[in-house]
């Protein structure tokens, strides 16, 4: 493509990235990639390349790139009310049925829906409406959040400590006070290998126990996690996981937040993760496939044991004193009612999990016997290959050999976009829910070339 403008050079001089080497970056030394279109699983850059994405943006773009019926449903919305705030019982029509929507599909226990922008920022509501939960039944000492290591659930400065990942922590004074972190459900980095997902789930349930016993169930409000690990690693819960910890929560009057940012609507195969796994959660977090970020749209689904002391704290204090300026934003809503129907009327939930396990059986067809694959694991249209030394023994690569971003960016040349997880030599897959059978082999062959190629 001809170019005769200073796009790229204006972007190294006055654009910062999120989770960059901001340094390299500006200096040139890291890649740079112009994003101009998009069409069902594939992209398009600026220098005429044609991707398949196989991460979905950031798990996120589920119905797939050019879905014409959001885009109108956006600029409908636009042209007759851009905007109008939810304060004080404001309303429109797309964020009201929006949240009947998004209640007709929840678990049944939910009640009501506050909406914000992305799952950092409903992750932030959540902490403070359980803070308030707890104040307004006389426990004002039970604040504390359990999360766990290698758990994500955003940036900021509560959610960022909630994350269990060394990245958002360091040199950031996080994680802040409030916030422990407990055993991750990660099986194949269990610390006895003889050990069966049986037994691993019932040492992760005792060790929160323990931690519980330590800090004092009196101090401890909720426990946070993702129904299957989504950033930090790809990770399906082991055999009887979370039947193991949610009778401990029970048991000490706690909280259970489920973070579907990355499961919800669709992605394993059921409408949510909650589901998917027999969570019974009290709050449940959603963002990306809610619209599939055809616009920004996040939301914290209230449960009906949680409203009942809600209302009673706004019958004791008068109004609640939480909300954002774009909560419930017009142009978000309207995109979450197209992206649901769209995600009905396509199928996509079905083909999620159909597609998603075909996706997950090749990859372990074509690389389960490299002796430098130590575990391909997935569920729905989630899949994660992790790189070892040692196969035998499970002996973990050294970091700063790099294996997967060189494998990623292999890869990026030939035409699949995958990632690289932080904190381990992981290749993360989450594709388009509309991924067919024949880009899924698209998917396999990159990664088996590359990996093939990298590592012999």
């Amino acid at each position: 493509m001809l170019k005769n403008d200073l796009l790229e050079q204006w972007d190294r001089e006055n654009f910062l990235h999120p989770s960059t080497h901001l340094g390299q970056f500006a200096r040139g030394e890291a890649p740079q990639r112009v994003v101009t279109g998009g069409e069902g699983v594939f992209i398009q850059d600026r220098a005429g390349n044609r991707l398949l994405d196989a991460f979905a943006g950031l798990y996120c773009v589920n119905v797939g790139y050019g879905r014409s019926e959001i885009a109108e449903a956006i600029a409908e919305q636009a042209r007759e009310l851009a905007y109008y705030h939810a304060y004080v019982g404001h309303g429109t029509e797309a964020s009201i049925t929006l949240s009947k929507m998004i209640l007709d599909r929840a678990p049944d226990n939910m009640s009501k829906v506050y909406f914000g922008l992305g799952g950092s920022d409903a992750n932030e509501t959540n902490i403070k409406l359980i803070w308030y939960y707890n104040n307004i039944r006389g426990l004002p000492e039970k604040k504390k959040i359990i999360s766990r290591w290698r758990g994500y659930h955003g940036s900021g400065l509560m959610t960022g400590s909630l994350t269990g990942l060394e990245l958002f922590h360091k040199k950031f004074d996080l994680p802040l006070a409030q916030v422990v972190h407990t055993e991750a459900p990660y099986y194949f980095r269990r610390p006895d290998p003889d050990m069966s997902e049986e037994a691993f789930s019932a040492w992760c349930a005792a060790e929160l126990e323990q931690l519980i016993e330590r800090e004092g169930a009196d101090t401890i409000a909720a426990f946070i996690g993702e129904p299957l690990l989504g950033t930090g690693g790809i990770v399906p819960p082991p055999a009887g996981y979370w039947e193991a910890i949610q009778p401990v929560l029970e048991k000490h009057d706690i909280l259970l937040i489920a973070d579907e940012v990355v499961t919800g609507f669709g992605r394993l195969g059921t409408m949510f993760g909650s589901d998917h796994y027999g969570m019974r959660p009290d709050l449940i977090t959603i963002a990306k496939g809610l619209t599939s970020a055809y616009a920004p749209l996040s939301g914290s689904i209230v449960s009906d044991k949680m409203w009942k002391v809600l209302e009673q704290g706004t019958d004791e204090n008068g109004p609640i004193g939480h909300g954002w300026t774009y909560s419930a934003h017009p142009i978000g809503a309207a995109a979450g009612v197209a992206n649901l129907k769209l995600i009905d009327e396509m199928g996509l939930v079905a083909n999620a999990g159909d597609t998603g396990a075909y996706l997950n059986r090749a990859m372990r067809e074509a690389l389960g016997d490299h002796p430098n694959v130590g575990d391909i694991r997935g569920d729905g249209m989630l899949c994660a290959v992790e790189l070892v030394a040692d196969k035998a023994d499970r002996v973990f690569m050294d970091p700063d050999r790099k294996a997967a971003a060189g494998i990623v960016g292999a890869m990026a040349e030939d035409g699949v976009i995958a990632r690289a997880m932080p904190q381990g030599e992981i290749i993360g897959f989450a594709p388009p829910l509309c991924l067919n059978r024949q880009e899924a082999d698209q998917i396999v062959a990159a990664t088996e070339k590359a990996v093939r190629a990298q590592l012999g």
